[in-house]
């Protein structure tokens, strides 16, 4: 699914208009710049962009040059077909997204955190195959104080509704999860009330995330 002619369409354009050219803006000295240099002065946008191509060329040398062995695993493990769509960078934080495909989670797609020359952290959409992996997962992200490892799971609305509050270790049970309409109801018991996520997915053969999330007190 890697690599579809979409992908491959949008990572020539982008190459092409510029958008994430592998070459950054020239040095002040460019004629005597060194190659650690003129990575030390490249956008966000470029060294994604370099990540994002390395891993449709499938090849892993490549992205090692720009992005953490982490970075590497995550996004060569991603379980979709490529995003077709640059969505542009806000400060450090990249995303490729779909707009031909319909996948779980608020990230619709590759999120890529930079850190200077290298990508730190690629966030992906992922593929659960049960109610309580995504809201496990969901859980321990909360936890964590990590959004975009939210929105791998559940959608914008269940993170920002989750995120409201900080995690404070009030002694959370997982109680499981059961079938309601519409998909499964996982909950979290919790001293005076009960946190529950919802989980749905888009088809019998497609992954779960958390769609929204509701409490009751005791």
């Amino acid at each position: 699914m890697r690599g579809s002619k979409a992908a491959a369409v949008l990572a020539a354009t982008l190459t092409a208009t510029g958008a994430l050219t592998l070459s950054g803006p020239a040095p002040v000295r460019a004629e005597t710049a060194t190659t650690a240099e003129r990575a030390a002065v490249a956008r966000p946008s470029e060294v994604a962009g370099r990540l994002f191509r390395a891993w449709l060329r499938k090849d892993r040398r490549a992205a090692s040059a720009v992005a953490t062995p982490a970075a590497v695993n995550a996004i060569f493990g991603y379980p979709y077909r490529a995003p077709d769509r640059f969505a542009g960078c806000t400060g450090d934080t990249c995303r490729f997204v779909h707009t031909s495909v319909r996948v779980p989670g608020g990230l619709n797609g590759i999120l890529m955190v930079v850190s200077g020359p290298k990508v730190a952290r690629v966030y992906t959409s992922r593929h659960l195959a049960t109610g309580s992996g995504a809201a496990t997962r969901l859980f321990a992200a909360w936890r964590a104080g990590d959004r975009n490892r939210g929105l791998e799971v559940a959608s914008t609305g269940a993170v920002k509704t989750l995120f409201r509050t900080r995690y404070g270790g009030v002694g959370y049970i997982f109680q499981g999860c059961e079938k309601e309409r519409g998909g499964q109801r996982c909950a979290y018991s919790y001293e005076g009330g009960a946190m529950f996520m919802h989980a749905r997915r888009l088809s019998a053969g497609s992954g779960y995330w958390i769609d929204s999330i509701g409490y009751i007190a005791d």
